[in-house]
């Protein structure tokens, strides 16, 4: 019999396209919290950090407490962006291969995302996708990516071996999560760090599109 299989995935710039809204909602709680608000590449460069960590980094020179109150300001913005049914469009051929994936009955799906709890509930309502992740890691549980926790949770939660998992990621902190875990790291080229960072980063494949996913994952399983 097969063993049992985890594919867990990053959501912002992997499953989801959240560029506009991430750059809005950060311009809006820039504005509300009266500071600048920071470059869309600054921007853009802390996604896959949880919240925390990429305000610190794009406001080093601010207190604690107004880092808080950004912290506050982004997360209010981000749930007003203007989005699909509340949530972000998911990009093209994810959900279908979301659901060709878990269709097999060897293969569990999880996430461990940097965004938080709510928001990640509000994507799954959004799109009907009660049940189809068997773990789900947030940034309220767990230190940011690059620490591996969310990984290392999500196997434990699943009971599959690292030998039998693979971290699907847009980001240089995904990659090195995934390989601290000990995981097959699969870099995406869509989302918001380049192929030759995410190769840099250690990643074991870097793809264009969606349907490389499951040719991807099955090379691997098939390996000894």
């Amino acid at each position: 019999m097969d063993p049992l299989r985890l594919v867990i995935f990053d959501v912002d710039g992997t499953l989801i396209d959240s560029q506009y809204a991430i750059v809005e909602a950060m311009e809006q709680a820039a504005h509300r919290s009266r500071l600048a608000p920071p470059s869309r590449e600054d921007t853009l460069s802390v996604v896959g950090l949880s919240l925390g960590d990429a305000i610190a980094r794009l406001y080093t020179d601010q207190a604690d407490d107004v880092q808080t109150g950004m912290i506050a300001a982004y997360r209010e913005a981000y749930m007003q962006a203007r989005t699909h049914d509340g949530a972000p469009p998911f990009f093209a051929g994810a959900l279908d291969t979301i659901q060709a994936l878990q269709a097999r009955d060897t293969v569990l799906l999880g996430t461990a995302t940097g965004m938080s709890r709510r928001g990640m509930t509000r994507i799954i309502e959004a799109y009907g996708l009660h049940g189809v992740f068997a773990t789900m890691q947030t940034a309220d549980d767990h230190p940011s990516k690059p620490d591996p926790a969310m990984v290392l949770a999500a196997l434990r939660d699943t009971g599959v071996d690292a030998a039998q998992a693979a971290f699907v990621g847009d980001t240089v902190y995904d990659i090195e999560a995934g390989r601290a875990a000990g995981v097959f790291t699969i870099g995406v080229t869509w989302g918001y760090h380049a192929a030759d960072e995410l190769w840099a980063a250690g990643a074991n494949k870097v793809i264009d599109t969606f349907s490389d996913l499951t040719p991807t994952l099955d090379e691997y399983w098939s390996k000894p």
